[in-house]
């Protein structure tokens, strides 16, 4: 969850009510869940605002000591056999009732690496039916309650090791205490294990990403610590190979740099998607993660007594400040419609202690981001559900919590200053999705990226290929830097490599070598050699496609008859033909000795004249 050095101290106090049954929560949506633009969006296509939050403990946690004073019962709960939190003090149900009660409809289930393989069997659930199963079979029987019960459920990767998160503690990337090739097993496992249950809505790749002793983590340098293209690489996988129904979500990085003042350091959170986004083999099943809690910053880990001293946490930055900060950070990605980046972005974990938490900064902090969330009409999930308490004091973070004789305080059996706000949040109306066109970036950096499942062969041979996904077509490119951007169209049949100049109509570009698709055909991919242009792809569309056309230059400016999908080649000139527009060719330079980067579109009406 986050730099474990620090942790925020909070109180229990209130009532103990024993809650009544709850209905299920939408009991009527249908699976699986995809996206339009900004918003998460249900078989029917109705928008399925996620209302979260985390159950943990399968993922590993420990009891804090029980001083209200002691930060880490922020964490508090009992070794529990990896299994989730709770229940070891009462039933499955009772806890799922809970949930229901608080107004949820989708509940984010961590698990660690370690959980899947170890075969110990647990011994202590109130729940006779789970005593004797292993950790995995417990956490299967709760992900088959949960969504029996109406809840959607999201698999979170949480850590590698059974241990609390976040530390220095070889859970830091998905590949510092296991192989990638085992991270990507692991994931292939569970994702095939829930397939059938369509309530199983999605895969959160890894928790926080951050920096180990001695290095970072980045967003697209295509190394070993590439989470850009470590999560890019395993969502297609998944999405190929597993299950094509799951929702892919992919957190930002969550630290870098070495936090302490004069040392670079930060918290990049999704800011690096705006430049290098993810575009999967399945349109419609990216949604971006973040996290934010008061006591960290946009250059604050949340650790004290180690540096960081002239670095503001979020809670100290006036309400202005905030705003900036928030949009900044993460909110664009979905607040920016129709960009390469657009995609819903879900606030995974959030949180703050309840029952006596005195701390103002804290508790304004909590109000005002509620407030964001409420005006922003995000996707959201609580951190922590469920904690334990002793004799009324504990794990004030969690918003239901339970002694050892199984007696619960919950947000709303009494003092409990959270539950306006939460009231506030869960209640607020969402709004409906609407309609959205979607854009794609493709990028040659690292290798071939052939986002589609009906080409997937070596079509150019030692090249580098790019192709759309299915159902889109190519509509810019950008003179260097191997980047193209693709939008919807109708899905193209009888695919059709083109190295010359056999199909060119017309000198559309006198004096450069021109490589132009049949009619009726469109272009769909491109591959380099180097920088150079060594072939395109053509699709056959479904209909007839106009004839008319224009030339558009970009090899000494930005050329861009249309703004649709924003800045998908930072730092480099781009063409791109209209909305109503088609790729029927390209052109580069043929002279010996030259780059042959690509120069020129030709743009065709897509309508037939």
């Amino acid at each position: 969850m986050r730099i474990v050095q620090i942790l925020v101290a909070a109180m229990v106090a209130g009532l103990v009510v024993v809650p009544q049954v709850a209905a299920a929560p939408q009991a009527d949506w249908v699976g699986p869940l995809s996206t339009r633009g900004r918003y998460v969006v249900d078989a029917q296509g109705q928008r399925f605002k996620l209302k979260s939050g985390n159950w943990h403990g399968a993922s590993g946690t420990w009891t804090g000591s029980g001083d209200v004073n002691d930060p880490a019962n922020h964490h508090a709960g009992e070794k529990a056999d990896q299994m989730p939190l709770g229940l070891t003090r009462t039933s499955m149900d009772t806890i799922i009732d809970g949930f229901a009660e608080l107004g949820l409809n989708s509940i984010r289930l961590p698990f660690s690496n370690q959980m899947i393989h170890d075969t110990t069997p647990v011994t202590s659930p109130v729940d006779q039916h789970l005593r004797g199963r292993t950790p995995l079979q417990v956490y299967d029987a709760v992900v088959q309650r949960l969504t029996e019960r109406g809840f959607a459920v999201i698999l979170n990767n949480h850590t590698t090791t059974s241990r609390w998160c976040c530390g220095v503690d070889g859970n830091e990337r998905w590949n510092t205490s296991q192989t990638v090739q085992q991270w990507e097993n692991d994931w292939l496992f569970m994702a095939r294990r829930y397939a059938s249950n369509k309530r199983v809505v999605g895969v959160d790749l890894y928790n926080e990403v951050r920096r180990t002793v001695w290095d970072d983590p980045n967003w697209g340098w295509g190394n070993q610590h590439d989470w850009q293209r470590a999560s890019q690489l395993l969502g297609d996988r998944i999405l190929t190979e597993a299950s094509k129904d799951l929702l892919i979500i992919v957190e930002g990085i969550n630290w870098t740099g070495i936090p302490v003042d004069g040392f670079p350091h930060g918290r990049p959170t999704l800011e690096p998607a705006r430049n290098l986004s993810h575009t999967l083999i399945d349109s419609g099943k990216l949604v971006y993660s973040a996290h934010f809690y008061g006591y960290t910053g946009p250059n604050h880990t949340g650790a004290t007594g180690v540096g960081e001293t002239s670095d503001p946490r979020y809670q100290d930055l006036s309400p202005e400040q905030l705003r900036e900060v928030l949009y900044r950070q993460a909110f664009f990605v979905a607040a920016e419609s129709g960009k390469h980046f657009t995609a819903p972005v879900w606030i995974s974990e959030f949180g703050v202690g309840g029952r006596g938490n005195n701390d103002p900064k804290s508790r304004a902090w909590f109000e005002r981001f509620v407030d964001y969330l409420v005006e922003t009409d995000a996707d959201f999930a609580y951190w922590p559900l469920v904690g334990f308490h002793t004799n009324k004091q504990g794990n004030g973070w969690g918003l239901l919590h339970w002694d050892a004789a199984g007696r619960r305080i919950g947000l709303h059996d009494g003092d409990d200053w959270r539950a306006a706000a939460w009231n506030r949040l869960v209640n607020a109306p969402a709004k409906p999705a609407v309609s959205a066109k979607r854009w794609s970036m493709l990028t040659l950096d690292h290798g071939d990226f052939q986002q589609s499942r009906t080409v997937r062969n070596d079509w150019d041979s030692g090249a580098r290929k790019a192709v759309c996904p299915d159902g889109q077509w190519l509509i810019g490119l950008s003179h260097t830097g191997n980047r193209g951007l693709c939008t919807e169209s109708a899905v193209a049949t009888g695919h059709q490599v083109i190295r010359d100049e056999t199909y060119v109509d017309m000198d559309w570009a006198s004096g450069y070598t021109k490589l132009q698709c049949p009619a009726d055909h469109h272009v769909v991919g491109y591959s380099v050699r180097g920088a150079a242009v060594s072939s395109v792809l053509c699709g056959r569309s479904p209909r007839a496609l106009g004839k008319t056309g224009r030339t558009v230059w970009f090899d000494r400016q930005d050329n861009r008859a249309s703004s649709g999908g924003g800045e998908f080649a930072h730092g480099h000139y781009k063409g791109q033909c209209a909305d109503d527009e088609y790729i029927a060719g390209v052109a580069y330079t043929g002279r010996i000795g030259s780059s042959r980067t690509p120069d020129a579109l030709l743009c065709r009406r897509t309508v037939t004249s």
